[in-house]
């Protein structure tokens, strides 16, 4: 008993109490290019957190692959609390749809959601339709007639198009572009008939009058496009599909650890700094955890393989 007694005290030693995380730097990979939207939200956010974690917080940025060379990278770090991954969802729901990936949403721990947005479908001034509905309708008319820009072949915001439009029976003709810059451009310059991508890029031409954002694909309506219909208000809300950033672990993490960086990361994305800061690029704070957070990523990875099998995308 004497000797159980002394082995359990010199344990207790050299256990680090809980209470002392983090006790030293966290790093967090960012698997996007330096200046993008998820490198800035993740970046303001972390500046938050290091004042409400008592630590400081390393930047590593590794791109590539529509953000899946960064996951990979990732997924080799131990899970201990000091290695973090900022990510949107496009990396964890939708890029395993199309291309061949080392991991699948069950392959991370799930810490907070932070924030969300709409992606919209705008057309020209002269479009015939000026609502929802009507634009459904107009399309579902012409099949093939249309043209619609988006993130690239697979990418989040064909496959949230494809969505809505295979509910509808539409056929519209799918255009890639490298991202919402380039599609912008090109739906301005008059090459594609609609700008499918973020709110942010195309809100300052509604405001001039340049185009008519008339869809957005939450299930309820942005208040920033107020010509837009939600989905909800079309029958269409189970067809949600939004850009939305997440933070992860690697898989193992200690529970207790978890607890602590969501408290902290709900505090932070709900300071009202970071509220601004998020308003002026079109997002809302939204914090999901735990079982829910498990949930969202799991319940649109099955939605979005059912959409890629649908077109031929899935590998």
């Amino acid at each position: 008993m004497k000797h159980l007694a002394i082995t359990a005290a010199v344990l207790a030693l050299a256990t680090p109490a809980f209470a002392e995380y983090p006790e030293r730097a966290i790093e967090v990979t960012i698997p996007a290019p330096a200046g993008g939207g998820t490198d800035t939200s993740a970046r303001k956010l972390a500046t938050l957190l290091e004042e409400e974690l008592g630590t400081s917080i390393a930047i590593l940025n590794v791109a590539g692959g529509g953000g899946s060379v960064g996951v990979t990278q990732f997924m080799l770090q131990k899970p201990t609390g000091y290695s973090l991954l900022a990510t949107w969802n496009s990396p964890i729901t939708t890029v395993p749809q199309v291309q061949q990936t080392a991991y699948q949403p069950d392959s991370f721990t799930p810490i907070a959601s932070t924030s969300e947005t709409a992606y919209t479908l705008c057309v020209n001034p002269d479009f015939p339709a000026d609502t929802g509905e009507a634009f459904l309708e107009e399309l579902a008319a012409n099949p093939g007639k249309y043209t619609y820009g988006n993130d690239g072949i697979g990418g989040t915001m064909q496959l949230a198009a494809e969505r809505i439009f295979q509910s509808r029976g539409i056929e519209a003709v799918a255009i890639p572009f490298g991202g919402a810059g380039e599609t912008l451009q090109n739906f301005l310059g008059g090459h594609v008939d609609i700008y499918g991508g973020s709110i942010s890029p195309v809100l300052p031409y509604t405001e001039t009058g340049e185009a008519k954002c008339l869809l957005v694909t939450s299930a309820a309506p942005v208040k920033a496009l107020p010509q837009a219909a939600g989905l909800e208000s079309l029958g269409l809300g189970d067809e949600e599909t939004l850009l939305w950033r997440m933070v992860l672990g690697p898989a193992g993490m200690d529970a207790d650890v978890v607890a602590t960086l969501s408290a902290a990361l709900e505090k932070t994305v709900n300071d009202p700094a970071y509220v601004e800061f998020l308003a002026t690029k079109g997002e809302i704070p939204n914090v999901v955890t735990g079982a829910a957070l498990t949930a969202r990523v799991q319940g649109e990875y099955d939605a979005l393989a059912k959409v890629a099998k649908a077109l031929g995308l899935s590998q």
